[in-house]
């Protein structure tokens, strides 16, 4: 797939997303070695990205389940198709065909609904499996998650043990809403995503935003870089960087002032009680000539 970490940083780079060295060592051995990426960080520094720009990079279909609380087999493994199997059964009674022949005939793949993740250990083409907020889900379905994160394999009770066609690029994201129990963890190759630093974000800002003037991307970046170590609720991640900084060049900005970012803190902000706690203060927190 990769044949260098160089190739994997150049294909992430082509497709808009740029990584340090070590992001793209980590990334490389899970590919290499087949083993599921937990990503964790940050809301809002790339960790969903990284699997869509894989998904791009290696030509490869994405699959995304987005975990929740009471999220469960059913929607993220399989289901049976009943009201087929229903249908079916009734046109086998009218065959006089037994309970045993009827039961042979309806447990079949061609009545299993395929979610998630059994679609993608059934691929046939490549696929990067994006596994979303897994920390959002509950400890039963971490733990229902360790046979197909150790094996790629899963057991449908009537159909068997079903294994990968092919290996699947596992991403399994996590903002930290609670901590995993180390089967998971030990099943996974771990990487950080953090906040950029100036550099990489001044970087991220000049490809994201074409024709931004570099003066303004530098005192935007400043100043979000400033606020990020602030106490807030939530902090601005880099989509709302980007999208703060489209705004200024909508708005036809030249420089940072205290009416313009007043009248745009909405933009980066996204609660009241964090707004409220930086207007006061914007004149002090931007960046000095």
């Amino acid at each position: 797939m990769f044949h260098s970490i160089e190739e994997l940083q150049q294909k992430l780079a082509e497709c808009d997303y740029l990584t340090d060295r070590s992001v793209a060592t980590v990334v490389f051995l899970a590919i290499r070695l087949q083993k599921p990426i937990l990503v964790e960080g940050p809301a809002g520094v790339g960790k969903t990205e990284l699997a869509k720009v894989l998904a791009s990079a290696t030509n490869s279909r994405l699959i995304r389940l987005q975990c929740y609380e009471g999220l469960d087999e059913a929607k993220a493994l399989y289901e049976w198709n009943y009201q087929k199997q229903l249908l079916c059964l009734s046109v086998k009674q009218n065959q006089s065909k037994s309970w045993r022949e009827a039961k042979d005939d309806i447990f079949t793949p061609e009545f299993l609904l395929r979610r998630p993740l059994l679609e993608a250990l059934d691929s046939k083409e490549p696929v990067v499996l994006l596994i979303d907020e897994v920390d959002k889900s509950d400890e039963e379905f971490e733990s229902f998650l360790l046979e197909i994160l150790s094996d790629y394999q899963i057991t449908v009770p009537e159909l068997g043990t079903i294994k990968a066609r092919r290996i699947p690029v596992a991403v399994l994201t996590s903002n930290n809403f609670r901590d995993f129990g180390d089967a998971l963890k030990r099943r996974c190759i771990h990487l950080y995503l953090d906040y950029p630093t100036f550099e990489r974000e001044l970087e991220i800002v000049n490809l994201k935003v074409p024709g931004i003037e570099q003066a303004l991307a530098q005192q935007a970046v400043l100043f979000i870089q400033t606020i990020r170590k602030q106490s807030l609720k939530k902090a601005p991640s880099i989509a709302e960087t980007i999208d703060w900084a489209q705004a200024l060049l909508t708005l036809g900005v030249h420089r940072l002032d205290t009416e313009i970012v007043n009248s745009t803190l909405s933009i980066l902000l996204k609660y009241q009680s964090d707004i409220d706690k930086i207007l006061p203060r914007v004149s002090s927190l931007l960046p000095q000539d």
